[in-house]
């Protein structure tokens, strides 16, 4: 069970403390509780019913309205929401809930819905990034069993490698090599994925070897295959300091390869870099990279 401060309900529901606090006083939306210590912090019960009332109130309910909805009246409300492909902010919040509460169903019902309009790259890059910014926010703040985070990474995990296997083989004379791997301690891999989808459908070669490898093991397949490209993430779990180390390390024991750095981008200064690092800024980005590499 959760136990959030108003400022971390704010960054998830779009709500200003100052208004939660109005909403609680005057239509008693919530009842926050108190620790020991008469600190006020709200539970998941507490912060699925707030998600709910800010996704209504966003699309034109009124909160005087909302505020005597039961739980199932705001769910089913919230479930006619989610039935439009445009309203991320409702299916991001309903996306939460189905963490929170290890919903298979609802997980798979919002992510199909959005492959049905959208396509798969747009679903994983307008709708599930952006979720798992707001999953971070609960990483941060201690509010997410990681039972919780591996349930929902290992959801998307799974619908990106069946998307990977669906992609037809189209290789031509332009077609690269891309080595794909977490160095040791990282374990991320939804954007390293999501890499490997991009190089496949724009007809390049992935070599995927997943998560926490040493780098001493890529360097032992130098001279076994034929590569240009290296593609690799590091998680915010590490300082700045620490990715720098780790992003100069890679350079010096790849020189002759291009890589590409995902994940932390914000933590490390971009100046002074090798030359032969690339900091991914998005995974549009990346994309635009590989396609004009196809037409060279």
């Amino acid at each position: 069970m959760g136990m959030y401060q108003i400022k971390e309900i704010e960054h998830l529901s779009g709500i200003k403390a100052h208004t939660l606090r109005i909403w609680e006083k005057r239509y008693n939306i919530v009842d926050p509780h108190r620790t020991d210590t008469n600190i006020r912090y709200y539970n998941d019960n507490d912060l699925k019913r707030i998600l709910n009332i800010s996704i209504l109130n966003k699309n034109g309910y009124k909160i005087s309205k909302i505020a005597d909805f039961t739980d199932d009246k705001l769910n089913n409300e919230l479930l006619t929401l989610t039935t439009d492909s445009e309203n991320m902010d409702a299916q991001i919040g309903t996306l939460i809930k189905a963490m929170i509460d290890f919903d298979k169903q609802v997980f798979d019902k919002i992510f199909l819905q959005s492959l049905k309009h959208k396509g798969f790259q747009e679903t994983i890059l307008q709708l599930i990034y952006p979720f798992f910014k707001r999953v971070g926010i609960l990483w941060l703040s201690e509010n997410i069993d990681p039972a919780q985070e591996h349930f929902i990474s290992n959801m998307v995990r799974q619908k990106i490698i069946v998307a990977i296997d669906g992609l037809p083989e189209f290789k031509n004379d332009n077609s690269e090599n891309f080595v794909l791997f977490l160095p040791e301690g990282q374990w991320h891999e939804i954007g390293l994925l999501m890499s490997s989808y991009l190089i496949k459908k724009n007809g390049h070669n992935s070599l995927y070897l997943g998560s926490s490898l040493p780098t001493e093991s890529v360097e032992n397949i130098k001279d076994l295959l034929s590569f240009n490209y290296i593609i690799t993430t590091l998680s915010l779990s590490k300082s700045g300091e620490d990715i720098h180390q780790e992003i100069l390390s890679l350079a010096a024991k790849f020189p002759d390869k291009t890589i590409f750095i995902g994940g932390n981008r914000n933590e490390t200064s971009h100046e002074h870099l090798p030359q032969n690092i690339i900091m991914m800024e998005s995974l549009d980005e990346f994309n635009d990279y590989l396609i004009q590499l196809k037409k060279n």
